[in-house]
């Protein structure tokens, strides 16, 4: 993983380590890894958002270790990240282009996680990879994000398929495949809506989506990629529980990583769904969309030097 990446992991990620290793400073000083310190660590880790259940599991770990000696906080980050980077392995997956022609993904999530942002992302990604790619502006509710998905459209050189605002998505997701098809297109990408405030229209709306899609290709869509904002914390979690209700979740993106205190919910995500972690973002820039390195996030998440041996 190059350099210029890791720098920026490292200081996207900055706001969330040193919450930790505060967190974790004030527990080790020089103590014995007792009841007592294993609770107040396990305080820690769920301040970082890492979750009550993952926050247990990992302190658990930590005691099972049964070390009778004083140890130091340094000591204890490099365990944690050790274990952090296990729970995080088995997710890190990039995302594959083994599905049909057009490769059909489908990108949801709620309104404001970036996912508009994301799409124009990999957009460029793909296209610098040599794929050719066409974007789909299937939130036909908001014309910010038809006006949005335009701009990342002109930016990339992608084609967009866009109607006026309030159009059937299902209608312009059908019209976006058969233009795929007839373009030879590599990767078709699809924009959703996510009014998760009438989850009863959304449900349905993403359903006929994925009937539409299933009398065109039935081995589609070859990716149902959800949007998160790390920001919000544990939000993040309820969010998925209620778009797996809806869709078959295939892979996530989470998103600004730069902006919170919150980075541990990566952890948790990973620890409670197991699905797979496309891509992190870590800064606004289309570099700073990428596919993450267990190992590299947790070292990171602890305030560790990525490039240290582990422990």
């Amino acid at each position: 993983m190059s350099g210029g990446w890791l720098s920026r992991l490292k200081s996207g990620l900055a706001k969330s380590s040193s919450r930790l290793v505060d967190g974790i400073a004030g527990v080790f000083t020089r103590r014995r890894l007792d009841a007592e310190a294993i609770e107040e660590l396990e305080d820690v880790l769920i301040t970082a958002d890492l979750g009550p259940a993952t926050a247990a599991r990992l302190a658990g770990q930590l005691a099972d270790r049964r070390i009778e000696r004083d140890v130091e906080a340094d000591e204890i980050r490099g365990l944690l990240a050790d274990d952090i980077a296990a729970i995080l392995e088995p997710v890190a997956e990039p995302l594959k282009f083994d599905g049909g022609s057009p490769h059909i993904v489908l990108v949801v999530g709620v309104n404001g996680t970036g996912k508009t942002t994301t799409i124009g992302k990999l957009a460029k990604q793909m296209i610098d990879e040599g794929r050719s790619v066409l974007l789909a502006a299937g939130d036909t509710f908001r014309a910010a994000a038809i006006e949005q998905l335009g701009v990342w459209g002109e930016r990339t050189g992608c084609r967009v398929v866009a109607r006026e605002t309030g159009s059937d998505p299902s209608g312009l997701i059908y019209d976006a495949i058969e233009q795929a098809r007839e373009s030879n297109v590599d990767v078709l990408l699809i924009d959703t809506a996510g009014r998760l405030h009438n989850k009863a229209n959304l449900m349905a709306e993403l359903e006929k989506i994925q009937r539409v899609i299933a009398k065109l290709d039935p081995t589609a869509p070859h990716e149902v990629l959800m949007v998160l904002d790390a920001t919000t914390g544990q939000n993040a979690i309820s969010q998925v529980e209620t778009f797996k209700e809806m869709v078959s979740i295939t892979g996530l993106v989470v998103t600004k990583l730069d902006g919170t205190a919150k980075g541990g919910v990566l952890v948790a995500l990973a620890d409670r769904f197991g699905l797979p972690v496309r891509a992190i973002g870590v800064g606004e820039g289309i570099e700073d969309l990428r596919a993450f390195s267990a190992r590299d996030f947790a070292r990171n998440l602890m305030g560790l030097d990525a490039d240290s041996p582990a422990a």
